[in-house]
């Protein structure tokens, strides 16, 4: 198929929309519209990422999926094109290699704007050669109605310190559709209709995109239904993520994957109630807490979270069962699963960035241990400088990786 960059070399004003567009969906596409009218645009291009070096923990679906439902997404848009550019494109894929390769098709007056959202903008920052980039790159940063943009336009201040940036914000109130509420919804088998085209839901359904891969599926719908119930937009993508990174962290090592899905499912199970109803629901089902849990009730929810998951979520495996109790205090000499649940919650794709993290998802596919043992120092850490109380399982489990695996740690 013939690369639509190709049409871009007379363009005086092109727009770069990158992402992984797993799946596209309306967002991106009045995103890109708004840009284009608000800028005078000519031509805006949709690249459907490679191999992004951020996200580089999440299974996405095959590349010539995206490619084809942004293709099909697009097709009615005269000014929209889609390039190939970067799934082409051998390794990790970066934003400055793609502008370059852009660069040269293009004239020399040609205006390259690159659309990003608000949080990878927070990032810029960690970008590959974000000096060269940001000077033959203008940015646009698309935000959703109600986000932060006073602290990000702070952030973005500190940027202009360092180097030239041409920022401009644009509000898109379609932002508040996702790619990951879509996957959710698929998964849970909720209707998508009217958040993307026609034609890529039929894609998704036609080649079954975003389904489990276990073949106990009405066992599975009954829990992603339920959930989707019980938990908060936030909490059940959340959910999800977990899910989805302990079921690649148990490929890895080795353990059962089915578990590690039901265990990463149901692990927030109890989060979204309220202290009333979380003390009434732990004397219901007889869970059992000691005074550091009831001085700081939020700690409650991993114990209560496997009594539900044995009586309501009709779970009866001990494993299971264990790595959700533990998950958030982790507990000395815990089960891999145990480790695989705790780690998962930490470094999930939809947690947002915070110090540590990245050491955190590289141990975890390297040394599980040596990631259990920074997981657990840092949040011990953390909680500690909050004046808050730290579990004595915590305490507990943090000298035993200290010293079992002293010489390993260091």
């Amino acid at each position: 198929m013939r690369d639509e960059i190709l049409d871009l070399k007379d363009c005086g004003k092109i727009a770069v929309m990158g992402g992984t567009f797993d799946p596209i969906h309306y967002g991106h596409l009045v995103a890109a519209e708004t840009v284009r009218h608000r800028l005078g645009i000519e031509k805006v291009l949709f690249i459907p990422t490679g191999r992004p070096p951020h996200k580089n923990n999440r299974s996405v679906e095959h590349d010539e999926h995206r490619y084809l439902m942004t293709v099909l997404a697009t097709a009615n848009n005269p000014y929209f094109n889609v390039s190939r550019i970067e799934i082409d494109r051998p390794g990790l894929t970066y934003t400055i290699d793609t502008i370059q390769s852009l660069k040269k098709i293009c004239s020399d007056e040609t205006e390259i704007f690159f659309i990003t959202g608000a949080d990878a903008i927070n990032e810029i920052l960690t970008w590959k050669k974000v000096g060269e980039l940001l000077k033959i790159c203008n940015f646009v940063a698309v935000t959703r109605p109600g986000y932060d943009k006073i602290s990000l336009m702070n952030n973005m201040k500190n940027v202009q310190k360092n180097y030239e940036m041409n920022l401009t914000f644009i509000e898109v109130p379609a932002l508040a559709i996702s790619s990951t509420d879509i996957r959710n919804r698929v998964i849970a088998e909720i209707p998508i209709k009217y958040l993307l085209p026609d034609e890529v839901e039929q894609y998704i359904m036609k080649f079954e995109l975003y389904k489990t891969p276990f073949e106990n599926k009405p066992f599975f719908t009954f829990i992603n239904q339920k959930l989707h119930i019980v938990l908060t937009p936030k909490r059940f993508a959340h959910t999800q993520g977990v899910a989805g990174e302990a079921v690649n962290l148990a490929k890895v090592w080795g353990i059962s994957v089915e578990k590690a899905y039901i265990a990463g499912l149901l692990h927030d199970c109890a989060k979204d109630f309220n202290e009333e109803e979380t003390l009434r629901l732990c004397s219901e089902y007889d869970v059992e807490l000691d005074e550091i849990i009831k001085r700081q009730i939020y700690l409650a929810h991993s114990f209560l979270g496997a009594a539900l998951a044995e009586k309501e979520y009709l779970v009866t495996d001990s494993e299971i069962l264990n790595a959700i109790k533990y998950h958030t205090t982790g507990r000395a000499q815990m089960s891999f699963l145990e480790k695989i649940i705790y780690i998962a919650d930490m470094i999930e794709p939809n947690r947002p960035f915070y110090s540590g993290i990245d050491d955190i998802r590289k141990e975890a596919y390297k040394n599980i241990d040596k990631a259990v043992y920074i997981a657990l120092k840092q949040t011990i850490d953390f909680n500690t400088e909050k004046n808050r109380t730290i579990h004595p399982l915590s305490i507990l489990a943090l000298n035993y990786y200290e010293n079992h695996f002293k010489e390993e740690l260091l």
